[in-house]
C-alpha cells in the first residue's frame, strides 16, 4: 500500500486538520495554575464578592471558548435551541470535557420555574483550595459558575449563574451547587416552542 506508515506532510500549519489533540492536563499543573489565578486576583480586590466576580469573569471567557470548541467537534457546528437540551449538554458533555466526568446531578428548582441546579459533591476547583477563616464563605466554584454562564450566554440562553456551598449531613466538606436562574425571555421562548 502506498503511504502506509508515513505521516502526511503539510506545507503550511494552517492546512493541518483540527484534531482532537491531547485532552488531558496534569491535575497538579491545573491546581497550581488555578491557585495562582486565585492568589493574583485576591491581591487586586478588597472583598470576597469582588474576588468571586473576577473569578466568574475569567470563567465566562473559558465558557465561551468551550462552547465554540464543543459545538465544532461534537455537534457539527450546531447549537442547542431548547432549554433542557443546553442544560443536558452542560451537565454531560461540557462537564466531561472539563472535569473528566459527568456532573453529579441536574435538578429543576422546586420554588421557581426559572431555576435549575447542577450539583457536584467535590468540585475540582474547590478540592485543592484552603480558604482562610477571615474569607468566610469564599467559593472558588464562582469560576465554574462563570464557565456555565459563558456557555449559556453564548448559546442564546442569558442567565444569572452563582455557586453555593450546600452542607451534607455526615460530611466535612459541603457540596457545591451551581444555581442557574434564566432570564424571563428564555422561559417565554421555551413556552412558545412547546
Amino acid at each position: 500500500m502506498i503511504g502506509v506508515g508515513k505521516a502526511k506532510q503539510y506545507a503550511n500549519v494552517l492546512d493541518k486538520p483540527l484534531g482532537r489533540g491531547r485532552q488531558e492536563v496534569s491535575l497538579s499543573a491545573f491546581a497550581f495554575l488555578f491557585s495562582e489565578v486565585v492568589q493574583y486576583n485576591q491581591t487586586q480586590v478588597d472583598n470576597i464578592a469582588e474576588l468571586e466576580r473576577r473569578l466568574e469573569d475569567a470563567g465566562y471567557a473559558v465558557g465561551a471558548r468551550v462552547l465554540e470548541l464543543l459545538c465544532h467537534r461534537e455537534k457539527g457546528n450546531r447549537r442547542e435551541t431548547r432549554l433542557l437540551g443546553i442544560l443536558s449538554f452542560i451537565h454531560s458533555t461540557v462537564w466531561k470535557v472539563l472535569f473528566g466526568k459527568v456532573a453529579d446531578s441536574l435538578e429543576k428548582g422546586t420554588e421557581h420555574e426559572d431555576e435549575y441546579m447542577i450539583s457536584e459533591k467535590e468540585l475540582l476547583v474547590n478540592r485543592f483550595i484552603s480558604v482562610p477563616k477571615d474569607m468566610g464563605a469564599f467559593n472558588c466554584g464562582a469560576f465554574v459558575a462563570g464557565i456555565v454562564r459563558g456557555v449559556l450566554d453564548n448559546a442564546g440562553f442569558p442567565a444569572v449563574v452563582t455557586a453555593h456551598f450546600v452542607p451534607i449531613e455526615g460530611q466535612q466538606r459541603p457540596r457545591t451547587t451551581i444555581l442557574i436562574k434564566f432570564a424571563e425571555e428564555v422561559i417565554h421562548r421555551e413556552a412558545r416552542l412547546g
